[in-house]
């Protein structure tokens, strides 16, 4: 008997090297990926300014990015949506990607529709393909709830971004280029139970953003990405371990093995930073 909804995810047919450089952009979703990612030695960036919740902001990180002669290319790009709310400054019409503790009263708050949350994300698509011709994107939506708006309301903002991704993959210009990854779907509909849901009753639990991991890596890794995560947990161990003597010449000849096998290790993958 099957007792619980499995969320079917097609294997990628394009795979994650570890020399890849890799950006995470959006929500605070983005950022528990990402830094799982960079804990596994791979080429990572995470939300370099700050938290991006909504299409436009995303936008504007991403032409941050992309307008920086001194940034490599990226090769892998996630993008997580969390909202289609968005402030707007009163003084200028613009919508801004941080408050920064401004009084409320300068803002006016509103809702993306779907056409400008598609314009916004083709808008950042085009600006990753114009510095690298073989960028991948992975679009995901947040599965995080958002209690200030009230939770019917929550789901519509969800809505809006789902719809808004799911054209942008159709895109004939990219639907090779951009794919959407099932978060969302994974933690509402196959998890779907508050024992994977952190004190809040809002976020993902450490053990349900582990398990979207795993699904991930099903998805996106091939034996060449495997291997390299074996080779490094042994790595990692070492490199983390806290001696009980750390002035020991014991632990002095462990530590330098440990970087010894580090370098050796960034040079065969060629993931040094």
């Amino acid at each position: 008997m099957e007792f619980r909804t499995i969320v079917d995810i097609p294997v990628s047919s394009w795979k994650i090297k570890p020399a890849h450089r890799l950006l995470f952009v959006g929500s605070c979703f983005a950022g528990n990926i990402g830094r799982r990612f960079s804990e596994e030695r791979f080429r990572v960036q995470v939300n370099p300014s700050g938290v991006m919740y909504n299409p436009v902001s995303v936008q504007h990180e991403i032409v941050r990015l992309t307008a920086d002669e001194a940034q490599p290319p990226f090769d892998v790009v996630f993008i997580t949506l969390g909202t289609n709310h968005v402030y707007v400054l009163n003084e200028t019409g613009e919508i801004v990607d941080n408050c920064n503790k401004r009084p409320q009263q300068l803002f006016t708050e509103r809702e993306l529709t779907v056409d400008e949350c598609v314009e916004a994300l083709r808008s950042a698509v085009d600006r990753l393909l114009q510095r690298n011709a073989n960028v991948r994107v992975v679009m995901t939506v947040s599965p995080i709830r958002y209690r200030k708006y009230g939770y019917h309301e929550s789901r519509l903002s969800k809505a809006t971004l789902l719809l808004a991704v799911d054209r942008l993959c159709k895109l004939s210009i990219h639907n090779q280029v951009v794919s959407y990854f099932p978060a969302y779907e994974l933690v509402c509909d196959e998890l779907r139970d508050y024992r994977f849901y952190d004190a809040d009753m809002l976020h993902p639990s450490a053990q349900a953003v582990e398990y979207i991991w795993e699904r991930f890596a099903e998805a996106y890794f091939d034996d060449v990405a495997n291997t390299f995560i074996a080779e490094w947990k042994p790595i990692k161990d070492a490199l983390g371990h806290k001696p009980f003597n750390p002035d020991s010449e014991e632990y002095r000849k462990f530590r330098a093995d440990a970087e010894s096998r580090l370098k050796a290790f960034e040079a065969k993958y060629a993931v040094g930073k």
